[in-house]
């Protein structure tokens, strides 16, 4: 029996190679945050759903934060976005799966704090702000919040303030302070991976499509650092990238371990090279990354973070149309990092090219500044003769997925109307019209085209309303190398002589 069809598609179609509405850009991250920083964080949604963040003072007031990128994967995300650099850049959308209510320790947690002019702090990044109960020294009297004190978190120095209210019963002087923390040692992959439950529960990558389905928003890049070196992780990701909502196609950014499955170190080029292969992260559909980046403060970054929010900055200048390279942009850190006890203090653009060779991407040093380092996609290798040409660069993949989800975007709404031949035009007419445009600003090269074909429409496949359009288009490639060639000419030491050039 043939596919049912209902709504506008886009599919990419084999590469056709000579041989020998703009879609914005709308990163998605998965992770973990500190939410029980947040009061009333259960009321808020932030748990396995798509949250939109648009700042550093949003992100904290909707999931807090904590400097603690390794146990709180999404504050990484955070910091590059928009305080790892003098401007922001954003929005991004954020899966945050750590629920405070089960990944938490299995005993409350009590500090001993002493009240000086009304105020005690408690430095945590951990805690349940909703569960903190103040109680005297002995432990048997329990102060009411709004009554005896007032209950604040401030987030630059990541500490509780209670602060005793005028008329109230806390004195200066010893007092105790329990609460809840939250483990995010607790969260594992297959938290991250996720699943929908037969009544509709959605968690994790899993929970990519609410995205378009409660805010109408089409993702295009997906990322969880600290979490897609796991082989699982990855996996979801991609599949998770391919049709969205049965349309929408997304580039996911990995990275790959700095520690293998033995514990060993992936602390050298040849080792990452292996665990590349081991792991077969290799899918046309993702950009992977290696080692990590340490900036100035001692923040430590997963290069996909970096390359996630170099694209959008870059698609950014060009109208969300994504077809420059983040490649040989800088980048806010200072070093390459190897792990804890690495021995490897790093490597140059040569080196580099040993990664990218094999469709890897980094951060080196160069021309007085650090940049991102690495054009191509998981699936290239240059000694694979066989690898399609479209998955040669990400901003290839990058470009057919922008032609395919704004088709979508653009004629979804015109489904179930009559397929007048009217239709027919206006549909090959805008869709050439847009991608003669795409010519002009660079993004392709040559002349694209779109076609209704007579022989991709049959007329049995026509009776059941379901219409076709070919399009054929030459994302403009990245200036991967420049060469001159210089020779040495004996000629001009004719200018020594009477009649010699001068």
């Amino acid at each position: 029996m043939a596919d049912y069809l209902h709504g506008a598609y886009g599919h990419l179609g084999d590469s056709i190679v000579q041989r020998v509405v703009a879609s914005e850009t709308v990163p998605v991250y998965f992770g973990t945050a500190p939410v029980g920083l947040v009061r009333g964080y259960g009321e808020a949604d932030v748990v396995n759903a798509p949250v939109r963040i648009s700042s550093l003072a949003d992100a904290r007031a909707k999931f807090g934060y904590s400097p603690d990128f390794e146990s709180f994967t999404l504050c990484e995300a955070i910091a590059a976005h928009f305080d790892a650099d003098e401007d922001g850049v954003g929005p991004i959308y954020v899966v945050n799966v750590l629920d405070p209510a089960t990944h938490k320790v299995s005993s409350a947690t009590e500090k001993d704090v002493s009240f000086v002019a009304g105020r005690a702090e408690v430095a945590t990044d951990t805690a349940v702000l909703d569960t903190v109960a103040v109680k005297d020294s002995t432990g048997s009297t329990t102060y009411a919040e709004g009554t005896d004190y007032a209950l604040d978190y401030n987030v630059n120095t990541n500490t509780i303030v209670i602060t005793a209210t005028e008329g109230g019963s806390i004195d200066d002087g010893e007092a105790k302070v329990t609460y809840t923390e939250m483990d995010p040692s607790a969260v594992d992959a297959d938290d991250i991976v996720g699943m929908v439950t037969s009544d509709g529960q959605y968690s994790g990558i899993a929970a990519l499509p609410l995205l378009w389905q409660e805010q109408f928003v089409v993702p295009n890049l997906l990322a969880a650092p600290g979490w897609s070196h796991e082989k699982k992780v990855y996996d979801a990701l991609v599949d998770a990238s391919q049709a969205i909502n049965g349309h929408w196609d997304a580039m996911v950014v990995a990275d790959l371990p700095l520690v293998d499955a033995e514990s060993q170190m992936v602390d050298t080029i040849a080792k990452a090279l292996a665990a590349k292969e081991e792991l077969n992260y290799s899918s046309e559909r993702s950009v992977v990354c290696w080692p990590m980046a340490e900036d100035a403060d001692g923040r430590r970054f997963h290069v996909s973070t970096l390359f996630v929010a170099a694209s959008q900055r870059i698609d950014q200048e060009h109208d969300g149309v994504p077809f420059e390279s983040p490649s040989n942009k800088a980048v806010p850190v200072v070093k390459q990092f190897f792990g804890d006890n690495a021995k490897n203090r790093g490597f140059d653009q040569q080196s580099a090219n040993q990664l990218n060779v094999k469709g890897v991407t980094s951060v080196i040093g160069w021309a007085g500044e650090w940049v991102l380092w690495g054009p191509h996609t998981a699936a290239f290798d240059n000694d694979n003769p066989s690898v399609d040409a479209r998955a040669y660069f990400a901003t290839n993949m990058r470009m057919l997925f922008h032609i395919t989800n704004s088709f979508q975007l653009e004629w979804g709404p015109e489904i179930d109307s009559p397929m007048t031949r009217a239709l027919k035009d206006r549909i090959v007419n805008r869709e050439q019209e847009k991608l003669d445009q795409l010519v002009t600003i660079g993004a392709l090269i040559g002349k694209p085209t779109v076609e209704f074909r007579e022989e991709e429409n049959p007329t049995d496949q026509l009776m059941r309303g379901d219409f076709v359009w070919n399009a054929e288009a030459t994302p403009t490639p990245p200036l991967k190398s420049a060469t001159v060639y210089v020779s040495y000419t004996d000629a001009g030491f004719s200018a020594y002589f009477e009649g010699g050039e001068a």
